[in-house]
């Protein structure tokens, strides 16, 4: 599978990604590392190689990040290891003890590097798969409603696209996205909102709407729990479209015969705001999972005439006049129930 950021092979089916998981981020007999103290500065600057099986304890690649950072001027050798940035793995799942990492496993989210940094953070760490530049926001939409604006965090070298596997009752999901346009969303041993969700869900459920879906997490819950009806939509060009592709990575748990794309992520990008709904995806076969970019306000436009549950899992949930008003908003024109996961 192309990747439609980087254009290489940096994606996989979630039938891959299951299958590496087992002993992606364990150990071999030949495997070592030390643990650091993340709240103190590296001591003598020095960091260990990868073993011979290519794979190198967390700890000891945020090491190999210290002391180029140092080494650029960017560090003064004083800062604690922590400050480096944040790790996310891939694919990211979770785990009770902390990785050794393959090469290209991990996205590195920081506040300080700069682009020849991360060049050379990317050409010489072989853990690195990506170095974004983060910021005081979370990326997507400022707000919602027509008044949004685009915010992103800057991808500076490699790739972020990257996966994580959300468990639900009917089995995983993989879940890939674009970690500069997306906010982080770690995966647990428990996820409240997908049981919020399949509690929901009834036999006599033919309809479910995930009005704001992100990259799909709550209407895949939804169509691997069997529903045969899907919509999925969110007004941001990253969200829907990792939504679509997100479908076509997990198509084996689904009764799908065929995902047909509208349109490309470069299309997509250059639209980044959704106002009316657009259709970007739908698939053919048994199972209906259609995926729409739009304002949400809107997306009872595009709906059947007919009982749909809707899930409504808004990132700003302390607004709860904001939550309020949409919440009556589709409760007054969809048929069906709306609930907030």
């Amino acid at each position: 599978m192309k990747c439609p950021v980087c254009g290489n092979d940096c994606v996989g089916t979630a039938h891959d990604i299951l299958l590496s998981i087992g002993q992606i981020f364990s150990p071999c007999p030949d495997c070592h590392g030390r643990v650091l103290d993340k709240r103190a500065p590296l001591k003598n600057r020095f960091y260990e190689s990868p073993c011979s099986c290519g794979k190198r304890f967390i700890d000891e690649v945020f090491a190999h990040c210290y002391v180029i950072l140092v080494e650029e001027g960017l560090f003064a050798g004083t800062e604690p290891l922590a400050k480096v940035g944040m790790p996310l793995i891939h694919p990211g799942f979770f785990m009770r003890e902390p990785p050794y990492l393959p090469a290209r496993s991990l996205v590195l989210i920081s506040a300080i590097v700069t682009h020849g940094v991360a060049v050379r953070l990317v050409d010489e760490v072989p853990e690195i798969r990506g170095v974004v530049r983060s910021g005081n926001f979370v990326p997507g939409i400022s707000g919602p409603g027509p008044g949004g604006v685009p915010r992103t965090y800057d991808l500076l070298a490699g790739c972020d696209v990257r996966a994580s596997i959300f468990p639900t009752s009917s089995g995983p999901l993989v879940l890939y996205q674009q970690q500069s346009q997306i906010h982080i969303e770690f995966p647990r041993n428990y996820n409240p909102k997908i049981e919020s969700v399949e509690r929901k869900i009834t036999p006599s459920t033919q309809w479910f709407v995930d009005a704001a879906c992100g990259v799909g997490t709550l209407g895949l819950t939804a169509a691997r729990f069997g529903v045969p009806h899907v919509v999925m939509n969110d007004a941001w060009f990253s969200a829907a479209f990792w939504s679509a592709f997100n479908i076509f990575v997990n198509s084996e748990f689904l009764s799908v015969d065929e995902v047909v794309m509208h349109k490309t992520y470069e299309e997509m990008k250059a639209r980044p705001i959704g106002r009316m709904p657009e259709k970007i995806a739908e698939t053919r076969g048994r199972q209906s999972i259609e995926v729409y970019q739009g304002d949400l306000a809107d997306l009872y436009r595009v709906l059947p005439g007919v009982p749909v549950l809707t899930a409504l899992d808004l990132f700003n949930k302390e607004d709860t006049g904001l939550i309020q008003r949409i919440t009556a908003h589709f409760q007054e024109h969809v048929i069906g129930e709306v609930f907030i996961p």
